[in-house]
């Protein structure tokens, strides 16, 4: 007891000085082992500082939301880490759709011109099936989730369609973040690697990547377009005699 008080004014300066958003691995890994050390004497303050900047990062569009995914993953475990970057992730979102409906659409529609003309086509050729092309969006990110969340309240977007697909298209994403995040907090030598564990986990990723791919094959042409390409803004298809 008396050398862990005796650590913790140390611990303490440490955390101050390198309290800043991780930008690689090795900073991900120093800031979690620093956070774990004074979480087991102040868990609250913890979770309020992560729910903080997790919101302050998604709200105001900063890219970089895997890195604090991780961190989910190593301070608060797999699954608790998953609920906690689902929730987090919506809301910090929403906050972002909500602030840009306010303020930012003129300036985004000026900024970026030629993407939201881009996107803007997309989402009306399929505004009848909107939740599930939002969906796909999200299950494949081709274009950044930051974006998607500044520009669909000029793209007409739904709060509500806005807010469901955030929460169940990004359940793949925040997963494999997470789970990488824990097995980074578990795994100390090579050994760990192969381990029963760690591999099953690896599994669990695997599946989780492939879920997103299989589901849009099986219902992407029901739901995204079931007349073919002419209805997704393809060229129409020949008629035959």
């Amino acid at each position: 007891m008396g050398r862990r008080q005796g650590d913790a004014p140390r611990a303490c300066a440490r955390l101050l000085a390198t309290l800043k958003f991780p930008a690689d691995l090795e900073e991900l890994r120093e800031l979690a082992e620093l956070l774990q050390f004074y979480r087991t004497e102040h868990a609250g303050y913890v979770l309020l500082l992560y729910c903080s900047a997790y919101l302050y990062k998604q709200s105001f569009a900063i890219p970089g939301s895997s890195l604090l995914n991780m961190l989910a993953g190593a301070l608060f475990g797999p699954w608790r880490g998953l609920l906690l970057a689902c929730t987090l992730t919506t809301l910090g979102s929403t906050n972002c759709y909500l602030l840009s409906r306010a303020f930012g659409k003129r300036h985004v529609a000026r900024l970026f011109p030629a993407k939201v003309a881009v996107l803007q086509k997309k989402v009306e050729e399929n505004r009848s099936s909107l939740f599930f092309f939002l969906l796909f969006l999200r299950f494949f990110p081709v274009t950044p989730n930051w974006f998607l969340n500044i520009t669909s309240p000029i793209l007409n977007v739904p709060i509500a369609s806005f807010f469901c697909s955030v929460l169940i298209g990004l359940i793949p994403y925040n997963f494999i973040c997470v789970r990488t995040g824990a097995m980074l907090s578990d795994i100390s030598s090579l050994d760990h690697i192969f381990s029963w564990s760690t591999l099953l986990q690896l599994l669990a990723i695997a599946c989780a990547a492939l879920v997103p791919g299989a589901l849009v094959r099986r219902y992407g042409h029901a739901r995204l377009g079931p007349d073919g390409p002419e209805r997704n803004g393809g060229p129409p298809r020949e008629k035959t005699a």
